[in-house]
């Protein structure tokens, strides 16, 4: 029996539906990826705080849009590859990793910060994080088992940034009190809220995961 050409789009469109959806999530953590390249340069002293500030502002911009394009993506794809709650739930959390680099520079620039390594081992923990994550998107669609174990991956990498920020607390807290310190504690704190917000976002792709195979 033939199909219709309208069929034949509606049936396509089902089955790779999930191709416009992951690829809009990879570009998110692209940019996601690029923010932490970004606060890196400017943790090491290697890039200007305001200039920085100025280029994490279009990096969070262009990312608010692709948001956007999810969702309105979302309304239109008939059949999505995971449940479409995990997909807007994991783009949030993306967005809420990226929101959280946009402000750990704002505040940087804010406070008046200086080039130290305190923040260097979080960044790097992040940007594993969110590569990993980054691998386990690029499996909806098609082994679960694959989106499991990278998940569980960029979870760990989650779960090294709050060692690395409790570690830095430690050695923080050890000198005197004072007000630079507490500037610092602050922007700590802020990479330990990426991490949450990291594995929420890897937390969200396991129970897609799980579901998929239910």
């Amino acid at each position: 029996m033939k199909t219709s050409r309208f069929g034949r789009a509606v049936l396509s469109l089902g089955r790779g539906g999930s191709q416009p959806l992951t690829a809009i999530l990879d570009r998110q953590l692209a940019e996601t990826i690029a923010a932490c390249r970004l606060a890196r340069a400017v943790a090491e002293g290697k890039a200007d705080p305001a200039e920085a500030d100025v280029r994490m502002a279009e990096i969070e911009h262009r990312g608010d849009n692709l948001r956007n394009e999810l969702v309105v993506k979302l309304a239109a794809v008939p059949d999505a590859p995971i449940d479409r709650e995990d997909l807007f739930r994991l783009s949030r959390s993306i967005d809420d990793v990226l929101d959280n680099l946009r402000d750990f520079l704002r505040e940087w620039d804010l406070y008046g910060i200086t080039g130290t390594d305190a923040y260097l081992g979080l960044l790097d923990a992040t940007a594993s994080g969110v590569a990993d994550l980054r691998t386990a998107v690029s499996a909806i669609g098609k082994d679960p088992k694959e989106i499991s174990r990278t998940a569980l991956i960029s979870k760990k990498s989650a779960n090294e940034i709050r060692r690395l920020y409790d570690a830095e607390l430690g050695r923080l807290f050890h000198g005197e009190l004072s007000m630079d310190v507490i500037k610092v504690r602050e922007l700590l704190r802020r990479l330990d809220v990426v991490g949450l917000r990291l594995n929420e976002a890897a937390d969200v792709l396991s129970d897609a995961a799980v579901k998929r195979r239910v």
